[in-house]
């Protein structure tokens, strides 16, 4: 019975302590919802580089691992112009180190890990015949969700419904055997879905992102156009699980002429 007590009092505790917060700066377009933060940057960092280790470890043993170097260049290239403006959301993301890897395997998928690390897949570079506009909305899109540590949150939330398993391994003193850090980070940046209210704040700062470094906003407009097109028959891994095409596109049009002045002022690739 104390123990239970004990642990209720710690998860309160935390709950009471400005866990909730934003964990970014709102941008110009106003991103600021408060997030539950339970699970440490430290752990979800730790397991985002080991999981990140293994993607890159087995496309390598497949012989998957940036076999074309033209469009391995064009990403880090897109992405260099990309990185350049995180600070605006957060200033401790310019320490990052920032990466990005293309894998061949024929999916309409990219990611990007805790701490910035990217994956594209050559599937959604060739099928949708994106261009450099595109390519930089998709990528500022996975890494706004780095950026907003949406992982992280989920991660929080789920560890919150379990009666705060990180609670445990604090007052047990157990080791990192209780939850595999690796595991976590592919769970929750991978595997699980993201939500429509996560989607929509890396709709929003993605776009802006893509505007700053000097990329068309209505490029993601274009995406989307495209990504509704392929989903009329068997919808994507990628669209799956995320809000409809047509209500997307509606708010990415929305948003683009919000940025737009950023985007005119802003350097060209």
């Amino acid at each position: 019975m104390r123990i239970w007590q004990g642990l209720v009092a710690v998860v309160a505790g935390v709950l009471l302590t400005g866990c909730v917060a934003s964990s970014t700066q709102g941008g110009a377009l106003g991103v600021n919802r408060g997030q539950l933060m339970l699970v440490s940057s430290a752990q979800m960092q730790a397991g985002a580089d080991e999981a990140y280790a293994q993607v890159l470890g087995k496309a390598k043993e497949e012989g998957k691992l940036n076999q074309n170097k033209a469009q391995v260049e064009r990403l880090r290239t897109i992405a260099k112009r990309l990185v350049a403006h995180v600070g605006v959301f957060r200033q401790d993301a310019t320490q990052w180190a920032w990466e990005v890897n293309l894998i061949t395997e024929d999916t309409l998928n990219a990611w990007c890990m805790p701490g910035g690390k990217i994956a594209f897949y050559t599937g959604i570079l060739d099928q949708l015949k994106l261009d450099d506009h595109e390519v930089a909305a998709i990528m500022g899109h996975e890494m706004a969700h780095a950026l907003r540590e949406h992982s992280r949150e989920r991660a929080s939330q789920d560890q919150l419904r379990q009666i705060g398993l990180f609670a445990v391994q604090k007052a047990t003193g157990a080791s990192g055997e209780v939850m595999k850090l690796a595991d976590m980070a592919t769970h929750y940046t991978i595997t699980l879905p993201y939500s429509r209210e996560h989607e929509r704040e890396s709709d929003i700062i993605g776009l802006e992102l893509a505007a700053r470094a000097g990329y068309d906003p209505k490029g993601a407009v274009r995406v989307w156009e495209k990504m509704a097109k392929v989903s009329q028959s068997t919808p994507p891994e990628f669209l799956s699980t995320h809000p409809s095409p047509q209500s997307r596109i509606a708010e990415l049009q929305q948003a683009a002429a919000r940025v737009m002045p950023l985007y005119e002022k802003a350097p060209k690739p």
